[in-house]
């Protein structure tokens, strides 16, 4: 499986709709746009706090006040898929087992 871009629409707190399209850390900007129209869906204004997130944790959200349409939808949440990534292990003592 190569790297991916996870795109889901969340409604009252499930998921809703998804996509997943093929995406390198550096062109996330072209595959949402590639999933919104795969979805039918708007595009939500990419900012500085997008922008933050997406490098700090390869994940991050979009809240209906960053589109310029009315969604149906809470929020739009779009995440980094690279399953040749090491696996990062959880530091807390109830999870040692």
């Amino acid at each position: 499986m190569a790297t991916a871009l996870w795109v889901k629409t969340i409604r009252h707190h499930r998921a809703d709709r998804q996509a997943t399209v093929p995406c390198t850390r550096e062109d996330a900007h072209e595959a949402l746009r590639e999933a919104c129209h795969e979805l039918d869906l708007p595009e939500p204004i990419w900012l500085d706090k997008n922008e933050r997130e997406w490098e700090e944790f390869g994940m991050t959200r979009f809240l209906p006040d960053a589109f310029f349409e009315t969604v149906p939808f809470e929020r739009l949440e779009i995440e980094y898929i690279d399953p040749d990534a090491p696996k990062k292990k959880s530091k807390d003592p109830r999870n040692a087992f």
